[in-house]
């Protein structure tokens, strides 16, 4: 199943998250024909934080579209940013594929081909002049490569506390991720232990989270082991080294929450060269957000490379208005 062979979008924006949907916005409105492809839903990356979340900056920095996005709160939650970029998508009338993989795409400038799979496993396939890439990170978890970690107990993304109620569990990392689990796993109930290979806590963990962290590690409601690793997991125990000699731990479940990466095999495999000496950060023209392969654009924090602390929402947001310059000046847009 594919579009009809005559039909050739301007634009395909391959990720809808809040960059990729900006991106998609800038498009259309510079007269451009646009669709978005996501392998998820609505901003799929999002929708997997934890249910409570709450972001670390205020609603008008997660703004797109120019659209107002109104808050109550000084740091909107994640339910409301959901509803919000709905909100948007629905007033652009944005033409969302969602659920529809990409696998690979075929052409190139000008006529190039994406070829999906979509959640039955059908083929679809859409032809498009320009490809924006804005596929975040956050689907691709960094790995610890240590036994065990293949076991179902083990999770990489951290949701909601209520179905770990009186179990011991276990949060790998130092970091934002694994201080919000931590306590929130701790304050509905269930016995937490924290385990970090730096001294302590990443002094990049929110200012107003680092004392709340520190003051349940301190008074031993949430047990942690500094300096230290984990060597393996099994069905109900977890082993670490620490500065202390070996310690195995009985264990229900276990949060790995030791970052993600982009997925840099997929963007090596359009033609996007890789940076090594700068921390994989893709070729790309600053001013226009071109890559190095013709007609594919970047956006959002893969511009970045292994440095995705460098772009969030509220910087990648630009993203769409330089590439939008940018196809002005390259497709001939359609009289309205």
């Amino acid at each position: 199943m594919s579009e009809p062979l005559e039909t050739i979008y301007d634009v395909l924006v391959i990720g809808a998250g809040p960059t990729g949907l900006a991106c998609a916005i800038d498009a259309q409105r510079a007269g451009f024909r646009t669709v978005i492809v996501d392998k998820g839903c609505l901003c799929n990356s999002l929708f997997h934080y934890p249910a409570h979340m709450t972001f670390f900056t205020t609603p008008e920095l997660l703004e797109i579209g120019d659209m107002p996005f109104s808050s109550p709160n000084q740091k909107p939650s994640r339910n409301e940013a959901l509803e919000y970029y709905r909100k948007v998508a629905e007033h652009y009338a944005l033409d969302v594929r969602q659920y529809h993989t990409v696998d690979r795409v075929s052409g190139s400038d000008g006529d190039f081909v994406v070829h999906t799979t979509d959640r039955f496993g059908r083929g679809v396939n859409m032809r498009a002049r320009k490809l924006i890439v804005s596929t975040g990170y956050y689907d691709l978890p960094n790995y610890l490569g240590i036994p065990g970690e293949e076991l179902h107990k083990v999770r990489h993304y951290y949701h909601e506390p209520h179905p770990f109620f009186g179990l011991n569990v276990l949060v790998i990392g130092g970091k934002n991720s694994a201080a919000i689990a931590a306590l929130d796993l701790w304050r509905h109930g269930a016995k937490v232990t924290l385990v970090h290979r730096g001294s302590e806590m990443h002094r990049h963990v929110k200012y107003w989270i680092l004392p709340d962290i520190n003051n349940r590690v301190a008074n031993g409601e949430i047990k942690a082991y500094f300096n230290s690793t984990v060597e393996n997991i099994s069905e109900d125990e977890v082993t670490l080294a620490t500065p202390q000699g070996e310690v195995t731990l009985e264990n229900h479940f276990v949060f790995a929450l030791t970052g993600y990466h982009p997925d840099f095999a997929f963007i090596e495999k359009l033609g996007v060269i890789l940076d090594a000496e700068n921390d994989r950060c893709p070729i790309c023209d600053p001013a226009t957000h071109e890559s190095n392969v013709p007609g594919i654009y970047l956006a959002g924090v893969i511009v970045a490379g292994e440095r995705t602390n460098e772009i969030f929402i509220e910087n990648g947001r630009f993203h769409g208005k330089l590439i939008a310059d940018s196809l002005r000046s390259k497709l001939a847009v359609a009289a309205v």
